[in-house]
């Protein structure tokens, strides 16, 4: 099978190129490293030529809801065309567990990305996974006033980025089943507590402090509305195995 990746070079990107190469199918990564702008659409038609399933997992690193609706909206627009025009036969997007509570901020463009997909003309399934381990490094120091840093109140359920992938490959390899079930981390921390953590395991001496961020998106962040439900798959990794 013929596999395009788009944004395979990013976090969870890697992972889905390297499983799906161990399992014998011939990958495409769709990046601006490779010759395709996905905002665009320059090369990506041509990109896909003989693709029989697109897998998407691209990112834009914002907390603006009207940047995030227009980078999702834009490239899955872009895939879709392209692969109508090329015949794919099944798109798969990551999208993230919760956001129907918190279409806000960044997942406002998951949730513009969901749509757009659910509307396509192309076969689809949708998988929702939690944040990953990797979103503890991330979120370090991207708000800070000195020594001081501030993490989100947030209750998070931490996945290992590469049994996302390890997901994704095999649902690409079969039918398209629109929302796949969801996919969690095996258990519950805060957010706070992870970004410590990952803080002292690179001997930083910044002090954290969680702080609940206002209206219904910081609501949902705190109420644990981004966790998985009863009946939602759950990885083996915990964050505190992936730190080490």
């Amino acid at each position: 099978m013929k596999i395009a990746v788009a944004g395979g070079t990013g976090t969870v990107g890697v992972h889905v190129v390297d499983v799906a190469r161990a399992q014998g199918h011939e990958v495409v990564v769709l990046s601006r490293a490779t010759g395709v702008d996905l905002v665009s659409g320059k090369g990506l038609t041509a990109a896909l030529q003989g693709v029989n399933v697109v897998v998407d997992v691209t990112s834009k690193q914002t907390m603006s809801a009207k940047a995030s609706v227009s980078f999702f909206r834009t490239v899955t627009e872009n895939l879709l065309d392209a692969e109508e025009a090329q015949g794919v036969q099944h798109h798969v997007a990551l999208s993230i567990v919760g956001i129907d509570h918190a279409p806000r901020s960044y997942y406002a463009g998951k949730a513009a990305q969901e749509r757009a997909v659910r509307g396509g003309p192309i076969p689809w399934t949708i998988l929702r996974a939690t944040q990953f381990h990797e979103f503890a490094s991330q979120i370090y120091g991207q708000i800070h006033i000195g020594p001081v840093m501030i993490v989100p109140a947030m209750r998070s359920q931490p996945v290992a980025a590469h049994e996302v992938a390890e997901r994704l490959v095999r649902l690409a390899e079969g039918d398209a089943q629109g929302r796949a079930r969801d996919l969690g981390g095996p258990q519950e921390e805060r957010m706070a507590d992870m970004v410590r953590r990952y803080a002292k395991s690179i001997r930083s001496r910044a002090r954290i402090i969680e702080l609940p961020l206002p209206g219904a998106y910081g609501k949902a962040l705190r109420d644990g509305s981004l966790l998985t439900g009863a009946d939602a798959d759950l990885g083996n990794q915990t964050f505190g195995r992936w730190l080490d």
